[in-house]
């Protein structure tokens, strides 16, 4: 337990993140943030265990971001199919939006991706609920025709996580592909074979 303000934490982070923008992730260590907080580095460490748990945390908070960003479409109004296709298009823009406008933190992000399979893993099952949330709505209101809609929920992750995986989104960038044009090819293919009236 401290006695640090509650959003002592978030502060920490938000330091750390403008440190990595400012030096780069390999050059940023806690005594660099504590510094930069005018703190000791001891006060760094009542919150995090070492600059990887920092770093971590970071991405951590990034992927809650986005579940934030996706859950903005589970409750707002449209059909199911519009409200879907633009869970998946928010989280494609947001993802390109970090790589040109904060490279720095799409690097970190990337590279922990790859290093912590649990966080992607609770990322992912985060996603999918939600994902499954839009499904159930489409059902319930007679758009969607949809057996199991735990597979369905995963199909759909597993189906768009090209548009929204980091690495996925860098590569494209990389060699000038714009993905908008496939992200909407799949999503109309995704909604043709959920829709109720195929099946009237």
């Amino acid at each position: 337990m401290t006695n640090d303000p509650p959003d002592h934490r978030d502060r920490i982070l938000d330091t750390a993140a403008e440190q990595v923008r400012r030096f780069g992730e390999a050059k940023t260590n806690v005594v660099d943030i504590a510094k930069a907080m005018g703190l000791s580095h001891s006060a760094i460490y009542r919150h995090f265990r070492s600059k990887a748990d920092i770093f971590d945390a970071l991405a951590a908070r990034t992927m809650a971001e986005e579940a934030e960003l996706a859950a903005r479409f589970v409750n707002a109004d449209g059909s199911a199919g519009d409200r879907l296709r633009g869970l998946v298009l928010a989280l494609h823009r947001s993802k390109r939006a970090k790589l040109g406008d904060d490279p720095e933190i799409h690097g970190l992000y990337r590279r922990i991706v790859t290093e912590r399979p649990d966080l992607v893993a609770d990322y992912a099952r985060r996603m999918t609920v939600l994902v499954r949330q839009v499904l159930e709505d489409g059902v319930n209101g007679g758009e969607f025709h949809i057996p199991e809609l735990d597979a369905a929920a995963g199909v759909v992750r597993d189906a768009v996580t090209v548009f929204i995986h980091p690495a996925h989104v860098e590569q494209a960038v990389l060699v000038g592909l714009d993905m908008e044009p496939r992200l909407h090819a799949v999503m109309d293919a995704l909604t043709l074979s959920f829709s109720a009236s195929r099946r009237a």
